[in-house]
């Protein structure tokens, strides 16, 4: 299922190990939502983004761009922004006109939404692949395989007699395989060098101890909070020793203000049982030094820096540190 648009950014079409080919985003893609509350009113939404991190926007009144980063551009000049501006206009009202054609002829209720999306993945040995998906309603609909239409399933007898009225119209065809095997690609590229500094950045994470009310009489639940860092892939995990506690509960990914992440992951346990108990974080930024905090009256974790820092409740140090901290923990104890 594809669902509505902040949803719709789970569903890029996988392919390849991308870490040895960019460490960083590897996609771009744009999300359009089409949405036809009658036969003459549809209001369009469209937006640009590498991977999870959205550059561009779209003013439907003006049918321009809106660049959200220095970088947006890659190394597409003025002009050549201007005649891709030209080109999605005219591909977003022969879309429109087209569906509507449709709707008059198989009799779909009104309102209903378009959701599209569509763009272009580096994959390792730095071949790029291009795809296009589009649901309606929430449900895959129809995709672009091949260089042809091919409807979902989902879509049944309506995606398929779709299918076979776009694939009439050579000017919209036409379009759509410039867009996507040429000017995706290259466009990927240029703002994958343009971008680099920022989008290749590694900032550390900071991380904290907290329990959360109790879900019931002689429980706990344990949050362990992790902050601040980038690139978005990170491993958080509850551990007993070097044992996974399988009742670890990860949330969402969430950004903050300044483009980094925060991450909230708990677990679950019986009064008593938290004494051991650690949270473990992996990411790129810290190289093969985990942070590790400890569940206790001072909690505390281990990390690269060899930095005392205090922050809500935890007290954070590493190895080279151990004992000069102890000495302050036990001070503070007292």
């Amino acid at each position: 299922m594809l669902l509505l648009p902040l949803l719709l950014l789970a569903v890029i079409v996988p392919g390849g190990d991308s870490k040895d080919a960019f460490q960083g985003p590897t996609s771009y893609h744009v999300i359009q939502i089409l949405t036809f509350a009658n036969s003459t009113w549809p209001q369009g939404q469209s937006s640009g983004w590498l991977d999870d991190f959205q550059i561009h926007g779209w003013d439907s009144d003006s049918g321009t761009a809106t660049f959200l980063k220095p970088w947006s551009k890659g190394n597409f000049s003025d002009e050549e922004i201007i005649e891709l501006e030209g080109l999605f206009q005219a591909y977003f009202i022969g879309f429109t006109k087209k569906v509507q054609e449709y709707v008059s002829k198989v009799q779909i209720e009104y309102p209903f939404v378009i959701q599209c999306i569509a763009g272009c993945k580096l994959h390792s040995g730095k071949s790029i692949g291009s795809f296009l998906r589009a649901a309606l309603g929430g449900l895959d609909f129809a995709s672009i395989k091949n260089h042809s239409c091919a409807p979902a399933p989902e879509g049944g007898s309506r995606a398929q007699q779709f299918c076979a009225l776009v694939s009439q119209y050579k000017d919209i065809w036409d379009i759509i395989e410039t867009l996507l095997s040429e000017t995706c690609p290259r466009f990927l590229l240029g703002v994958l060098d343009a971008g680099k500094a920022e989008l290749q950045r590694q900032v550390k994470p900071e991380a904290w101890l907290s329990s959360d009310p109790s879900p019931g009489p002689g429980r706990l639940l344990l949050v362990c909070h992790v902050s601040g860092f980038y690139p978005k892939p990170v491993w958080v995990m509850w551990m007993r020793g070097e044992q996974k506690q399988s009742g670890t509960q990860r949330g969402d990914t969430v950004p903050n203000a300044d483009g980094t992440w925060y991450l909230r992951v708990t677990l679950h346990v019986t009064a008593g049982e938290e004494t051991g108990l650690s949270c473990r974080v992996k990411h790129s930024s810290l190289g093969d030094q985990d942070i590790i905090i400890y569940w206790g009256p001072f909690r505390i974790s281990h990390e690269p820096s060899p930095c005392l820092h205090f922050h809500l409740g935890s007290v954070t140090r590493s190895p080279e540190t151990l004992s000069a901290q102890e000495s302050i923990s036990s001070y503070f104890i007292k």
